[in-house]
């Protein structure tokens, strides 16, 4: 089952409109997501590139030099275009994706190059790039103290029967979400043709930046990222640019041609 995806990139992440198209519903969605923006070796990533499509990397601002992002989505609830719930009704999805342009019409998007997910019904996904995590964790609490403080702890682990591997903690302040409404538009990385376009209301929470003067939240962070597609991109010379945490993302996905 091709079921929809769940992004909405936010302040820390470049997203674009392929404008206007014939568009069927396929989905409506409730999610809290995580997210990493990472600077990765140019020459490993455009092996994972369609071919015609350039990379499309910020070059000011909170997403500047990032060239992939890895995207941890908590899909509370999934929800047909008929209002019923989707195949189990909820899901764990972690997915790479990358800012390109396609360089024949000067369109851009954000290519999904890989993912895995909790469910195997979800094999190979919409973008014909997700592999079935045979074991998988995810772990989420806040706590408020006396202070009014508010921490928030994470804790993610997908891992496929052949050994690709994607994990990460973190613990961070929580502090009141900004908003933001957009349209971004989805393309496989595998098949240009495949695309999805995610409308959506989210809340958004960038925790830590490095290209951007802001107040550091985040008290502990780990990630291992290691085995198959993986190996190239996080060869440890990977640089982590920033983590962005969306505590609500309200979508309606559609299919785009």
């Amino acid at each position: 089952m091709h079921r929809g995806i769940l992004p909405a990139l936010g302040l820390a992440a470049v997203c674009f409109s392929f404008g206007a198209q014939a568009q069927t519903p396929i989905e409506e969605s409730i999610e809290s997501r995580f997210q990493l923006d990472f600077q990765v070796p140019d020459v490993a990533l455009k092996k994972f590139l369609p071919a015609g499509w350039d990379l499309q990397v910020a070059t000011s601002g909170p997403a500047k030099d990032c060239n992939l992002r890895v995207i941890f989505i908590d899909r509370i609830s999934i929800n047909g275009a008929d209002g019923k719930p989707a195949g189990k009704g909820a899901n764990q999805v972690v997915y790479l994706t990358v800012p390109m342009k396609d360089a024949a019409s000067g369109k851009t998007a954000q290519v999904v190059i890989a993912g895995l997910t909790a469910d195997a019904a979800d094999v190979p996904g919409p973008f014909a790039v997700y592999q079935q995590a045979t074991d998988h964790q995810m772990t989420r609490s806040t706590a408020v103290g006396k202070d009014g403080v508010m921490l928030e702890d994470q804790t993610w682990a997908f891992t496929t029967a052949d050994g690709e591997h994607i994990e990460s903690h973190v613990k961070y302040e929580r502090v009141a979400a900004g908003r933001a409404r957009r349209d971004t538009t989805y393309v496989s990385g595998a098949n240009p043709k495949l695309v999805q376009i995610a409308k959506g209301d989210n809340g958004i929470n960038i925790a830590r930046n490095a290209r951007v003067e802001m107040p550091d939240r985040v008290k502990e962070f780990r990630y291992k990222i290691s085995g198959g597609r993986f190996k190239t991109l996080f060869d440890g010379t990977e640089k982590v640019l920033s983590i962005d945490f969306f505590p609500w993302n309200n979508l309606a996905i559609t299919a785009g041609e």
